[in-house]
This record gives C-alpha cells, sequence and structure tokens, in this order.
C-alpha cells in the first residue's frame, strides 16, 4: 500500500510541476522535491521524466476516484454521467497545461504499443458501465443500446469535446463548453422522466 502511496505522489506532483512549469522546464529534481520522496523512489518507478507522461490517465482515474466517493449516489443516473464530465473538464481546464495535453492525444493517435486512455480496464470504462447499467435498471437510461455502445459514445464525445478545445488552444473554457454540449451529445440515451 504504501509503495502505491509513493508512485502516486510521484505522479501528482509531476502532473502539478508540469502544468506549473512547463514540461520541459520541469526536472526530476522538482517532482521528487514536490512529491516528498527520493531519487531511489522516482527511479524506481520511472526510468525518466518522458515516461510520465502515459500516466495521464491514472491522474484522470484517480480524480474520477475522488469525484465517484463524492457524488450524490441519489442522483439520476444520466445526471452523473454529465456531472463526471464537466468536473474532469473542469480540472483538466485548470491543472492540465493544454499544449502538453494536445502533444499526448496526438502521440495516442499514432502509437504502436498501448493507448493508456483507451485501455478498457480503467476504472474510467468500469465507473462509466457501471452508471449506465444503473441507469438501464432504474429506467433512466434507455436499454435498447447495449451498456457498452453507451460507453464507447460516451466517451467518443468527451474525447471529441477534448480534442476540439485543443485544436482551439483553449481559447474559450471547456468546462462551459462541455455543459452545454455534453447534455446535447447524450441526449438520445436519456430517458424522459416526465
Amino acid at each position: 500500500m504504501e509503495e502505491k502511496s509513493v508512485k502516486a505522489r510521484i505522479v501528482s506532483a509531476a502532473w502539478k510541476m508540469f502544468y506549473d512549469k512547463g514540461y520541459d522546464r520541469t526536472t526530476v529534481d522538482d517532482i521528487i522535491e514536490l512529491s516528498g520522496t527520493s531519487k531511489g523512489s522516482f527511479y524506481y518507478y520511472f526510468s525518466t521524466k518522458d515516461e510520465l507522461l502515459s500516466t495521464l490517465s491514472t491522474v484522470f482515474d484517480d480524480y474520477y476516484e475522488e469525484l465517484n466517493a463524492q457524488m450524490d449516489q441519489e442522483m439520476n443516473s444520466y445526471d452523473k454521467l454529465l456531472y463526471l464530465n464537466y468536473k474532469l473538464h473542469a480540472m483538466i481546464e485548470e491543472k492540465i497545461n493544454i499544449d502538453l495535453l494536445a502533444s499526448l492525444y496526438s502521440t495516442q493517435l499514432v502509437a504502436k504499443g498501448q493507448r493508456n486512455l483507451l485501455d478498457q480496464n480503467r476504472l474510467y470504462y468500469r465507473l462509466i458501465a457501471r452508471i449506465v447499467e444503473e441507469g438501464q435498471k432504474k429506467r433512466e437510461i434507455r436499454n435498447d443500446k447495449s451498456i457498452g455502445e453507451i460507453v464507447k459514445y460516451y466517451a467518443l464525445c468527451e474525447r471529441a469535446l477534448v480534442s476540439e478545445w485543443c485544436l482551439n488552444k483553449g481559447n474559450y473554457s471547456l468546462k462551459e463548453y462541455s455543459k452545454e454540449y455534453m447534455p446535447i451529445m447524450m441526449e438520445h440515451f436519456a430517458v424522459d422522466q416526465n
């Protein structure tokens, strides 16, 4: 358990430094100092600073775990999906450097190996699937599409909003744009509660 917390502290510190100082100006020593760890701990988990770039999905999943714990469990399942989307996009806008995010998204397009953001075993996909399944059982989300199809569409909409924001160099608020457009993109799956 302690080992995971050391790694998590390194990852969290790294992404804070990347946002505050920029990726190129952040040093391994900066990350070690902010995380309160040691060089030995850093190099136990990561060979280079570059390896930290593949941890963005971990940062997102850790945040989803926090959001899930904070979320009103009595909320309508469809509203839970919109809540998670808004909160994640607010975090991205406030804490992830847009140039680094755009670069990471582009590397995922050409990556030959594993694409961490698309890993179906991530907490993200499991959480969204659980909410969709719950929503279908409660008749809050349509059940004429499979859970997998709805999760895939939801993820596609989230990525589309982030990609568009990156293409526009962040010249508008991602969270407010998502608040306006994610409901429109997802409304097909909501069951009218009237």
